[in-house]
């Protein structure tokens, strides 16, 4: 099953049209094993590589990836449960700032996406598909938990597609 464009804001097309297929959690759990064999392709000198001035570094878009995963599998927890509340956007270069993920060792970071990616696909196939279906408010608009669980495979194969394109 595929989220309707409606159930997410069309910001988001750009990642969730990257994903093929329907079964999403299959689909996140064979993504993140590619990515963990990029990653680890990485040595700890080239971590702190950045293909441009403003442009972060390896280390810097592995702690992008976890910030983004954790902000996005949290919107889903919390609209799975039933929160009504609007939950919040963040700023991801903010976010990045503050990380400090260059002082982190890369090796780390690349542990920390397995062990991130492993807890949620616990979490994922925890909900009921009507959980799936449910819609709540983040980062002002409307979104549904099945809508997030793409966002968050489809926005790691656009930086997968960056890392490889423009930092090996």
């Amino acid at each position: 099953m595929r989220p309707d464009p409606g159930d997410y804001a069309p910001y988001y097309e750009t990642y969730v049209k990257l994903i093929e297929g329907d079964d999403i959690l299959k689909i996140l759990n064979e993504q993140g094993k590619r990515t963990q064999d990029i990653l680890n392709s990485f040595s700890e000198h080239r971590g702190n590589f950045r293909y441009a001035d403003g442009k972060w570094t390896v280390k810097e878009l592995v702690g992008h990836l976890l910030d983004s995963e954790r902000v996005f599998a949290y919107r889903a927890l919390c609209i799975a449960r039933g929160e009504k509340k609007s939950l919040p956007g963040f700023e991801q270069n903010d976010y990045v700032m503050e990380g400090n993920f260059n002082r982190r060792e890369l090796f780390d970071l690349n542990y920390e996406f397995r062990l991130l990616r492993e807890s949620n696909l616990l979490l994922f196939r925890s909900f009921t598909p009507e959980m799936m279906q449910r819609k709540g408010f983040a980062n002002e608009t409307t979104v549904s938990v099945l809508a997030l669980i793409f966002i968050i495979a489809g926005h790691e194969k656009h930086h997968m597609n960056v890392l490889r394109e423009k930092y090996m």
